[in-house]
């Protein structure tokens, strides 16, 4: 079982608290996208990360003295968002730990795949933007096949789909009948319809990958018993390929 989930535009350098343990499978395609950032325009920049005239300034300064073998922090730590948040990595076990290093993948626009514990930089580029790097037009095109490939180089887990749209579309093009491909959705009811908040629905990402990390989960029929956060799985709206928990108003 391989769960996938997205990255966090807000990043930090953690030098401390977990060791490195390897560096991005795809560290060279990386450096081409720092190369295709770096010759970008300030205002190419902006228009690029759609960002304020001061966080434009504060990301540009540091594009172009990002350094891909220094300072690195573990993604998993590096990534500092709600999702993260509420997995809370610095409150787990060490087999807790070890299960995120061979279940957990995250998807990213820059580094392309990153187990948890490979270290990383402090980045801003979403996988939707569009940035031209060689002949790609844009991240998608560039990353091509190579993340599914990753995804399922120890054969034809069972994936987890945590990840939003923008980051999936990375992997679902590529999907085979070898596949099985689970897609989790934390909703409410609201005036009788289901409806997905950004906000509570990262939240309870995060907590699921937790508890199937605390919990040493290895069938995906297990997922159902997850139960934060208010959120119940509902079998009525389920089916094989999508499980959707919904938030119990009356807890």
């Amino acid at each position: 079982m391989k769960f996938i989930i997205s990255p966090a535009k807000k990043m930090v350098t953690n030098l401390d608290d977990f060791e490195v343990t390897d560096l991005p499978q795809y560290l060279q395609e990386t450096q081409q996208i720092l190369d295709s950032l770096q010759t970008l325009s300030i205002s190419d920049a902006k228009s690029l990360w759609k960002t304020s005239n001061k966080l434009t300034k504060e990301n540009f300064n540091k594009l172009n003295q990002i350094n891909l073998h220094n300072r690195l922090t573990p993604a998993v730590i590096a990534y500092s968002g709600i999702q993260y948040q509420y997995m809370a990595p610095g409150l787990l076990t060490r087999p807790a730990l070890y299960y995120l290093q061979v279940h957990l993948r995250i998807l990213s626009g820059f580094y392309g795949i990153l187990s948890p514990f490979d270290g990383i930089v402090p980045y801003r580029l979403e996988m939707q933007a569009k940035l031209t790097v060689g002949t790609h037009a844009n991240l998608y095109s560039f990353w091509g096949d190579k993340l599914y490939r990753a995804l399922v180089s120890d054969g034809h887990e069972p994936i987890i789909n945590l990840a939003s749209q923008e980051y999936s579309k990375s992997i679902t093009p590529y999907l085979t009948d070898a596949d099985t491909f689970i897609d989790i959705v934390f909703g409410r009811l609201i005036d009788g319809k289901l409806k997905t908040q950004a906000t509570f629905a990262k939240m309870a990402r995060g907590e699921m990958v937790r508890f199937a990390a605390e919990n040493q989960l290895t069938e995906v029929n297990e997922l159902k018993k997850f139960n934060h956060l208010d959120y119940v799985y509902d079998s009525m709206s389920s089916t094989d390929t999508k499980y959707v928990f919904i938030k119990n108003e009356n807890q």
